[in-house]
């Protein structure tokens, strides 16, 4: 099911059957697991997720009174005698939250990956199909870094293409394989910056993913703002999460990752992703830990 305007789009809706909610995170196999295992051999560790300083639920003048909010609502209360309690207003897919997109997040054509009308796989009551359901084990895979900025961020507006990753695969001796999490790091924020045309993935490096086999995507800035072809669809969320049926870890942190990685000389590690177990939701929030 190719978009009809661009046949030459990658596409996964159907190779793993009618029923599927995985999509490529079923190229991640017990071998490529044992695969990534071995990838621990220092202990050094580092998280992968940008830290959140929750706004509190409050009215009156202790209230945020601009846009740059917290995707993290808070109010606490006192449920006992010394105990306290807390509750959470979160918004999913924010872009200062790092969250795992569910692959319900994106449909076309009405339905649902791979295959499913939207109107039943996206209710009012929740994501009945390709939402959050099916991360619920938890992710764990061999995690690639290619760190495209490393000299410095990425120019404005830059479109990165298979040609980047390759010369970045050559500049750390590494090499993307199949099952794999590919981290990129732009060197740009997760949120736009205005008046700024941020770079992008471009469908051109989407098709390099796919031909690699990439299980996981997790960009510190992945489509750019604008677009970088506003007559196409959207390379990373309308082609690999919305055709490749690719999970994507959006608005990653990575300037920590990247200098660790420059400090041992490895650019790859056991890369594990756990996320609360909450089922029927087109996203999650997640603290994603490269361990080398």
């Amino acid at each position: 099911m190719a978009d009809p305007t661009d046949a030459d789009l990658p596409d996964n809706w159907g190779r793993w059957g009618a029923d599927d909610e995985l999509g490529t995170l079923n190229l991640i196999t017990a071998e490529v697991r044992a695969q990534a295992a071995a990838e621990v051999r220092t202990g050094h560790w580092v998280s992968l997720a940008q830290p959140i300083t929750p706004n509190p639920m409050v009215s009156g003048p202790f209230a945020p009174t601009t846009a740059d909010v917290s995707p993290v609502q808070h109010l606490m209360a006192h449920t006992g005698v010394g105990v306290a309690a807390d509750l959470m207003l979160v918004t999913n897919h924010h872009a200062k939250s790092t969250h795992l997109d569910a692959l319900a997040h994106w449909s076309r054509d009405d339905e649902v990956y791979p295959g499913r009308p939207r109107a039943q796989a996206v209710t009012a009551g929740g994501v009945t199909h390709a939402s959050t359901t099916a991360f619920a084990a938890g992710i764990v895979t061999r995690g690639v870094l290619l760190d495209l900025a490393a000299d410095g961020p990425l120019p404005s507006a830059h479109a990165v293409t298979s040609h980047d990753f390759e010369e970045a695969e050559k500049r750390q001796d590494v090499e993307v394989r199949s099952g794999d999490a590919l981290v990129l790091r732009l060197g740009w924020p997760a949120t736009p910056v205005p008046g700024t045309p941020t770079p992008g993935i471009s469908l051109d490096a989407v098709r390099w993913m796919h031909r690699r086999g990439v299980a996981l995507c997790a960009p510190d800035r992945g489509d750019a703002q604008p677009p970088l072809d506003p007559d196409g669809p959207s390379p990373l969320h309308g082609v690999a999460l919305g055709g490749l049926a690719m999970p994507l870890i959006d608005a990653v942190a990575l300037d920590d990752l990247a200098a660790l990685c420059a400090q041992l000389g490895r650019y790859s590690f056991l890369l594990t992703v756990a996320p609360p177990r909450i089922h029927g939701m087109s996203g999650v929030p997640v603290n994603p830990i490269a361990l080398f």
